[in-house]
């Protein structure tokens, strides 16, 4: 637990501001539409919720999907990926779908080959100028097609039931797979790229900022509804060098995306005291992880600013009473929020049993 009046915001930047000036975003004409309602700031009948990873192993009909494909072929089918990301929405209940993908098949524009096994592995990783040399930068909607295609798929077959959110990694996050080559513990070839040759770094954070806002672009071209960005390993880094190395990278990314017309949702996860940055981006909504208590996430990024989270998702292994006991907690201290958007503090484990998932959504969407 992260106490805010500690040194937990120390590092972040000192003045928070209002939030960002919202932009008009294109009518959407959903028969359920508190998800995006919630986005722009306004406060739905009830609190929408949708789960990270809502459509993945806990689930025995992705499972009947998988022993018939790799996750690769997975990724790289349209009309899969659009009955897998339905799966949840027909079984749970939830107010958004997300994208069935991956956040590292965007390594087809650069023509790095990853594999997963089950976690990424990338064949030859990036640690040199000359291997940042090799890199093809190719333009994503002609390397990740099938991504498009999947989106249109989705759009088709969600028939407006609910919107489709969009995602990527961010910045610093895809720039770790690429460097270390697989999930990693300390970081080291990341660091060591960082703090050794940040010219180097900075550079190569620059071009992938530049992919991911022209991957984005696509899959609003696409029909997504609403995107979010994954900084799944900002939490690495202690808050100085993610303010030094990072942060403009994030915040130049979300500034550009947000112009895209749709509402844009930051997730940073790992590390509480950079929690300050994700709300000082042009984001619509600030994810927030399990590492602190939502009432304490709100007076970090402001009472004006709408949030998303932050259940752990290990909790919906406990008993249906504290399931319930917990989800109402967190649905009361998103009160404080100018709204409040429903989800796990990361992606919900593969363990859950769907039964309780399904009695996660109803009791937020009861509380």
């Amino acid at each position: 637990m992260t106490d805010h009046s500690s040194p937990a915001c120390a590092s972040a930047p000192r003045t928070r501001g209002p939030a960002p000036p919202r932009v008009r975003y294109r009518p959407r004409a959903m028969h359920n539409d508190s998800f995006l309602r919630a986005c722009r700031g306004e406060r739905p009948e009830r609190t929408p919720i949708w789960l990270m990873r809502q459509a993945g192993r806990y689930l025995p009909e992705y499972r009947a999907v998988r022993a018939k494909v790799s996750f690769e072929e997975l990724c790289r089918s349209p009309d899969l990926c659009a009955e897998v990301t339905l799966q949840p929405i027909d079984r749970l209940g939830v107010d958004a779908a997300i994208l069935f993908s991956d956040i590292l098949v965007v390594f087809d524009a650069l023509g790095v080959d990853v594999r997963f096994e089950p976690s990424p592995v990338v064949a030859t990783p990036v640690r040199t100028q000359a291997d940042v040399d090799r890199l093809q930068w190719i333009d994503p909607r002609e390397a990740c097609h099938y991504v498009y295609a999947a989106v249109r798929a989705c759009k088709a077959a969600l028939a407006d039931r609910v919107p489709l959110i969009g995602f990527c990694g961010a910045p610093f996050t895809t720039l770790s797979y690429l460097v270390e080559g697989k999930t990693s513990r300390e970081f080291e070839h990341v660091k060591s790229l960082m703090f050794c040759e940040p010219g180097l770094f900075g550079h190569l954070m620059e071009r992938l900022t530049d992919l991911l806002i022209d991957y984005l672009r696509g899959q609003v071209e696409a029909g997504v509804d609403a995107l979010q960005v994954f900084d799944s390993w900002a939490g690495a880094l202690a808050p100085d060098d993610y303010r030094e190395h990072v942060y403009p990278h994030t915040a130049r990314l979300c500034a550009a995306v947000r112009e895209f017309g749709v509402p844009l949702i930051n997730f940073t996860r790992g590390n509480a005291n950079l929690l300050a940055f994700a709300g000082e981006t042009a984001a619509d909504v600030v994810g927030v992880d399990w590492s602190i208590e939502l009432d304490r996430a709100i007076d970090v990024v402001g009472p004006e600013r709408v949030v998303q989270g932050n259940l752990d998702p290990f909790a919906l292994l406990g008993p249906p009473a504290l399931v319930e006991r917990k989800a109402r907690a967190v649905v009361a201290a998103g009160r404080r929020a100018k709204a409040h958007i429903f989800n796990l503090g990361h992606g919900i484990s593969r363990h859950t049993d769907p039964a309780i998932a399904r009695l996660l959504v109803d009791t937020v969407h009861d509380a």
